[in-house]
């Protein structure tokens, strides 16, 4: 792999950044982790520089957040509440539930979306539901990209200190997907619970 990430850096640059991390958004796969923190020693070796690379990699999230995003518009409240209308007594979801979960989106959503950037896998996926509630596309654009820069520049600067032990920093990384997956599994299943109790 990398190689494979060599010869497209080597060849394309920063076009070659912005390409891989909006793919990765969408469809992810290779996880931003390895990209960013690769990229970043290829300034080391390369005349790839960190400013670059971190802009042209902000720049391929941002592209992908809104494709995704505009996928999120299509499922809008009223298309949900024709899923909920022919489905909802399987899943126990209610129309009022859609209409719950729309208002708090509306009230947490940009906040949602920058702590979200920060969470492997969700990071990208985030920008569904963002869609899907109408949030405001100038705001999810601004929280978006804070967010993702935030993430481009420790990663970056990480595999630029670290140079050719970059793999490490991708380690580290799993580890910290791990632990986070782990709590959102945990705080998944006790809201599971509480939303089957109150259902009772």
């Amino acid at each position: 792999m990398q190689n494979w990430l060599t010869d497209i850096m080597n060849e394309f640059g920063y076009m070659g950044i912005m390409f891989l991390i909006a793919f990765e958004n969408i469809f992810p796969p290779i996880p931003s982790e390895v990209i960013l923190t690769f990229g970043g020693f290829m300034t080391t070796t390369s005349k790839l520089s960190i400013i670059g690379v971190i802009i042209s990699a902000t720049a391929g999230s941002v592209i992908g957040a809104i494709v995704l995003y505009i996928i999120g518009l299509q499922l809008d409240v009223e298309r949900l509440e024709k899923i909920v209308g022919r489905w909802g007594h399987i899943l126990r979801i209610t129309k009022n539930d859609i209409h719950k979960a729309d208002a708090w989106f509306d009230k947490y959503g940009p906040w949602t979306v920058f702590f979200c950037r920060f969470v492997p896998l969700i990071r990208s996926l985030i920008s569904i539901p963002a869609g899907m509630s109408n949030m405001n596309v100038s705001l999810f654009l601004l929280f978006t990209t804070i967010g993702t820069l935030i993430w481009n520049i420790v990663l970056v600067y990480l595999g630029a200190s670290v140079g050719g032990s970059w793999e490490v920093i991708v380690e580290y990384m799993e580890i910290y997907s791990r632990v986070i997956y782990g709590i959102l599994f945990v705080l998944v299943i006790v809201l599971l619970y509480l939303f089957m109790k109150r259902k009772k």
